[in-house]
């Protein structure tokens, strides 16, 4: 379901089964020639136009004014900047409305420089900050200060061994998996993207306009629709398993 399109009986409904809301987090970035501006984000909504076929699913708009730096190409090749002075504040407040609207698992994922996920960039940094200072202001917000140290937080480690904490209402995670990456190592514009672009959007992909002289885009050659079909099962599969109705109390 896409989330503009609801009702709100459905959007009730969603928040009854605890039905994954799901935000594709990406960029407007140069990547070379041969592929569009669109890469990180569109390989993620291309997934899960697939995904809401099988399986429930709230797609909100797909967020496309990450934060791309400079660091690949100046801005007159295309790419959109938005620092986390920005992302940080607009993250917290969009978290904030999820959960007062009433859901519980809430998932972003996220391509653009998603390699050492867990130490994070600016992008992924952000929103990650933003869930947290929106988790943390909802619970104060409704259970009062001091929800923590009060006797009905006495079991808060228990419920979160067994991933029922309020911090697990909202997870940033990586479009391909850690597994993934040690398989099929990150590029940018490379063999690996080229191919997942292929695989998922590949009227994103212009080989003909491939232009020799660009280290990070050397491989792309090598990139072939089989490959990229054997990254997208690995990926899909992945999200199936993650994106999972959990319940959680409120």
């Amino acid at each position: 379901m896409r989330y503009e399109f609801m009702f709100p009986s459905q959007i009730r409904e969603a928040i009854a089964n605890n039905t994954p809301v799901v935000l594709a987090l990406g960029v407007l970035e140069y990547h070379g020639e041969h592929l569009c501006t669109g890469v990180d984000t569109l390989v993620i909504t291309r997934a899960l136009d697939e995904l809401e076929k099988e399986m429930p699913l709230v797609i909100f708009p797909p967020f496309y004014y990450g934060a791309s730096s400079f660091a690949v190409a100046p801005v007159s090749q295309g790419s959109v900047h938005s620092g986390p002075e920005l992302l940080y504040p607009f993250a917290q407040n969009l978290f904030d409305n999820l959960l007062r609207i009433g859901f519980r698992n809430i998932h972003v994922l996220v391509h653009h420089q998603s390699e050492n996920f867990t130490v994070g960039m600016p992008t992924d940094l952000s929103f990650k900050l933003g869930a947290r200072q929106a988790i943390f202001s909802y619970l104060e917000r409704e259970r009062g200060a001091g929800w923590w140290g009060n006797a009905d937080g006495a079991d808060y480690y228990e419920q979160h061994e067994a991933g029922d904490d309020p911090f697990s209402w909202i997870q940033i995670h990586p479009f391909l998996s850690e597994e993934i990456q040690k398989k099929h190592p990150i590029d940018h514009a490379g063999k690996l993207e080229t191919a997942m672009m292929m695989a998922f959007c590949p009227e994103g992909v212009s080989m003909e306009q491939w232009e020799p002289g660009v280290w990070y885009t050397r491989t792309a050659t090598a990139a072939t629709p089989a490959y990229g079909a054997q990254v997208k099962t690995l990926v899909m599969e992945h999200l199936r398993n993650l994106l999972i109705p959990v319940r959680h109390d409120t």
